[in-house]
């Protein structure tokens, strides 16, 4: 039994034997350093700032290409938060972080995209008819 306990002990497996210093809470996630995070928070500012001067100088003469425009920073915004704040990635709890958020992705694009498809139908749909169109009634 003596041999059992301390083949344990010599692979970590039970005490505190064997020399090994081991943290629990190290997860095999990256963590920041102050440049990463440095990093992270002047392409996050650039991010913002870019977005307000198209709306304010009006860049764009028509407002659907601002929104895209905005849009397409936000996306590329949200990716740097993930990066460099939240430091996930394909290595991190291996691969699983990862899965989720592709999975919560997918779900807020559909929930967005449906919600936008629907509100679109009704304001079409139900919106009151003209005079010009009251006159032709049969």
């Amino acid at each position: 039994m003596s041999s059992h306990m301390e083949n344990l002990a010599d692979h970590g497996h039970g005490g505190h034997g064997g020399g090994h210093d081991h943290h629990d809470d190290d997860d095999g996630a990256g963590h920041g350093t102050l440049k990463s995070y440095f990093t992270g928070f002047v392409l996050a500012a650039i991010l913002t700032a870019i977005p307000f001067w198209l709306v304010m100088d009006r860049v764009f003469a028509n407002s659907r290409t601002t929104a895209l425009v905005i849009l397409a920073f936000a996306v590329v915004q949200i990716v740097v938060h993930i990066v460099y704040f939240l430091h996930m990635d394909a290595k991190s709890e291996s691969g699983w972080n990862m899965l989720a958020l592709i999975f919560t992705l997918v779900l807020v694009v559909i929930t967005l995209s449906g919600s936008i498809w629907i509100m679109y139908h009704l304001n079409s749909n139900m919106m009151p008819m003209s005079t010009h169109d009251m006159r032709n009634m049969p």
